[in-house]
């Protein structure tokens, strides 16, 4: 049996608003799987997905690699689990791509020849090697998509986690990106509304409507059943 890296129960979470984000989600993941998390907008993915690091914290105990997201695990728990925003702006925030993969590195207290050996490593890893003395800020979407995955993997992290990474892509830079997940050998969990890049990566779907689980099981088996898909607008009606 391989290890659980994400052991989620009976998970509920509700915004200051009093708007609902989570109901009672229940959820693990073990090593090496690729699991899409699915569902229309306001189905409650990016909430969950912020509760595998610590960003927000509901009633129930999430568990990452066998320790609970608590303030005294948070430095850990986000080495272990990187998360990639769905818009690369809010990650990259530095003058040059080399100091925003490197930021990490640097906040763990790795020396400097290990720094730029990590930022060399993720770089390798995305496909940007000769970026370091770039902005990221004039960089295109999908040049940005991937140094935002740099600066998580510059980690190692053991869980690689995504909202929406083909938003906002060309076709090219989508399949490119495919490509570049297919290739990492992380635990990848996956909130997306693209049910081609779910066919090509994913082995497993989570269905996710109004903060509640409502189908688990293998891609082929979930992708294919149109009515379940259609009742919670993932498919168009017909």
């Amino acid at each position: 049996m391989k290890d659980k890296v994400i052991d989620i129960k009976n998970l509920s979470f509700v915004y200051p608003d009093g708007t609902r984000g989570l109901r009672e989600v229940s959820l693990t993941v073990y090593a090496g799987e690729s699991v899409a998390i699915i569902g229309p907008n306001g189905a409650g993915k990016s909430t969950l997905l912020l509760h595998l690091n610590g960003v927000l914290r509901g009633n129930s105990t999430v568990e990452i690699c066998g320790m609970p997201v608590s303030d005294g695990n948070l430095k850990e728990i986000r080495r272990k689990v990187g998360l990639v925003f769905q818009d690369p702006d809010d990650q990259l925030f530095s003058l040059t791509v080399f100091d925003d993969v490197g930021f990490g590195p640097l906040n763990m207290g790795c020396s400097e020849a290990e720094v730029k050996e990590r930022v060399s490593r993720a770089l390798e890893w995305v496909g940007m090697t000769g970026y370091e003395k770039r902005s990221p800020h004039h960089l295109s979407i999908g040049e940005k998509k991937r140094i935002a995955i740099a600066t998580v993997l510059a980690l190692d992290p053991e869980v690689l986690v995504l909202d929406e990474p083909t938003s906002n892509l060309d076709p090219r830079s989508k399949w490119s990106l495919v490509a570049l997940l297919t290739s990492l050998p992380v635990t990848k969990v996956i909130a997306t509304h693209d049910l081609e890049l779910v066919r090509a990566l994913c082995q497993r779907v989570v269905v996710l409507d109004r903060g509640e689980v409502v189908a688990d099981g293998p891609a082929e088996t979930i992708l294919n059943d149109l009515p379940l898909l259609r009742a919670h607008g993932l498919a168009p009606e017909g």
